[in-house]
């Protein structure tokens, strides 16, 4: 059986459901939401300590402005009326990416990150405005500031996911297979789950067929 500390998921499909079945984007970015929090309480009964949900990639920035508004509004409003029970139940939330948000939506993510820094039963690290090519990049861009040598070990040390371990699990939804632009070093040896279902649609008994099937993948790492 293998050890699962780290799920990542990349959460893709609320669009096209509001479409299908709501007439509105949005309305699947809601309901996306449901999900999530769904998702959380699975992670916490499955033991699993690091959940990292890609929210709004860099690439995002290029959807309508009305959207991209709506999004923050719900995060905005999640963070404002639940944090207080995420912090209860001893979850710790991390932000990746860079905070070029509205002041408001800055200080409330800066406020959720010290809030529950010291929670410890699952850390929830929510990709905003992250993009990996980014991060590559500017990691490598330390390094050379502080002249020290290239290597794996002090790259990962430059990575924003420097203190959490790289991801035995990626799951995508919606039906599409690729990576974009998400973990792209951490991801490097994860075993991969392209799920069909739209994100909205996605339940814990998907969750726990994933899970089991991992778990009895044979990982050689390389080896035989």
């Amino acid at each position: 059986m293998n050890p699962l500390n780290h799920v990542a998921i990349i959460m893709d499909g609320n669009g096209r459901w509001g479409l299908k079945y709501r007439n509105s984007r949005n309305a699947g970015h809601k309901e996306g939401l449901k999900t999530v929090e769904k998702i959380i309480k699975a992670s916490i009964k499955y033991k699993i300590k690091f959940l990292t949900l890609y929210a709004f990639s860099t690439e995002n920035w290029k959807r309508p402005k009305k959207e991209i508004n709506y999004l923050f509004n719900l995060l905005e409003n999640f963070l404002t009326h639940r944090l207080n029970d995420i912090h209860n139940q001893n979850i710790r939330i991390k932000i990746l990416g860079d905070k070029k948000f509205s002041t408001k939506l800055n200080n409330l993510l800066n406020y959720a990150e010290k809030k529950t820094s010291k929670n410890s039963k699952l850390q929830i690290n929510l990709a905003l405005n992250y993009g990996s090519k980014l991060e590559l990049l500017n990691a490598f861009k330390k390094i050379n500031k502080k002249k020290i040598k290239i290597n794996e070990k002090n790259l990962e040390k430059h990575l924003q996911t420097k203190y959490i371990p790289d991801p035995e699990i990626l799951i995508r939804t919606g039906n599409t297979k690729r990576l974009s632009n998400f973990l792209l070093w951490q991801l490097a040896y994860s075993e991969i789950f392209f799920e069909k279902k739209l994100w909205p649609a996605f339940t814990e008994k998907d969750y726990k067929n994933i899970i089991k099937n991992y778990k009895n993948i044979k990982r050689n790492f390389g080896k035989i």
